[in-house]
C-alpha cells in the first residue's frame, strides 16, 4: 500500500522531531490566534474615526474570516506544504482543533452565549480533518491521482467562490476570487496540469450543483 502511494508522491521524513514538535505546535498556536482573532472581529464595531479599526474596515477581514474558503485554503496549504501525509494529518487536526476551542471559548466568556449547534458543525469538521487532509497531501504532485485530488478540491473551492446554477454563473466576491485564486497557487505543479484540474473542476462543480439542484426540487 505504501509503495503506491509513494508512486504519488515520496514522503520526507529527513525532519528533526524537535522541528516536528515545534511545527506542529506553532501550527496549533496559529488556529489559536485566528480563533481567537476572528471572534473578536465578530464582536468589534468599526469606528473609522479610530485609524486602525479604519484599516480593519477598509481590508474587510470580518469578511474574509467569516467565508469557510479561507479555512479550508489555510488548511489546504498546511496540507500540502507539510512534509508528510501522516503530520499532514497532525498539523490540519491541531490548526482546527486550535482554531474551533478558542473561538467557542472566547464566544463563551467574552460574548456572553454559547452557539453549541454551530460549534457542532466546526467540531464535525475537525473530526474529520486528518483524512482530508492526508488525501490532500497527495494533490501536490505530477501524477494522474494527483491531478484527480487537485481537480475535486478546486471543485468544492469553486463552489464555495461562485454562485452556480444550470443556466447561470455569478462570483459571490472579490475575497471569494482571491480565495479560489490562492487555492490555484497552493495546488500550483505545473501549467498544463493547472489547465487540466481547472477545466476538470468547473465541469465537476457544475455537475454537482446540478445534482443537488434536481434533488431539492
Amino acid at each position: 500500500m505504501q509503495e503506491t502511494l509513494n508512486k504519488i508522491r515520496i514522503p520526507d521524513k529527513n525532519l528533526k522531531l524537535k522541528n516536528k514538535i515545534l511545527s506542529t505546535f506553532l501550527i496549533f498556536l496559529f488556529g489559536v490566534v485566528l480563533g481567537i482573532f476572528s471572534k473578536w472581529l465578530d464582536n468589534l464595531s468599526i469606528n473609522d474615526s479610530i485609524w486602525w479599526q479604519h484599516i480593519l474596515g477598509m481590508l474587510d477581514l470580518s469578511n474574509i474570516f467569516s467565508s469557510f474558503g479561507i479555512w479550508l485554503l489555510i488548511a489546504i496549504s498546511i496540507s500540502v506544504f507539510s512534509k508528510t501525509p501522516r503530520r499532514a494529518s497532525i498539523n490540519v487536526l491541531l490548526f482546527f482543533l486550535g482554531m474551533t476551542v478558542s473561538y467557542h471559548l472566547y464566544t463563551i466568556f467574552f460574548s456572553g452565549f454559547n452557539p453549541i449547534k454551530y460549534m457542532m458543525i466546526w467540531y464535525g469538521f475537525t473530526l474529520i480533518s486528518p483524512l482530508l487532509a492526508y488525501i490532500c497531501w497527495y494533490a501536490k504532485s505530477k501524477s494522474k491521482i494527483s491531478m484527480l485530488i487537485s481537480s475535486l478540491i478546486l471543485s468544492v473551492m469553486f463552489i464555495s467562490s461562485f454562485n452556480i446554477g444550470i443556466w447561470y454563473f455569478d462570483l459571490k466576491s472579490v475575497i471569494d476570487l482571491l480565495i479560489f485564486i490562492g487555492t490555484v497557487i497552493v495546488l500550483y505543479v505545473s501549467p498544463k496540469d493547472t489547465i487540466y484540474c481547472l477545466f476538470i473542476s468547473i465541469i465537476l462543480a457544475f455537475v454537482i450543483c446540478g445534482i443537488v439542484t434536481y434533488i431539492s426540487i
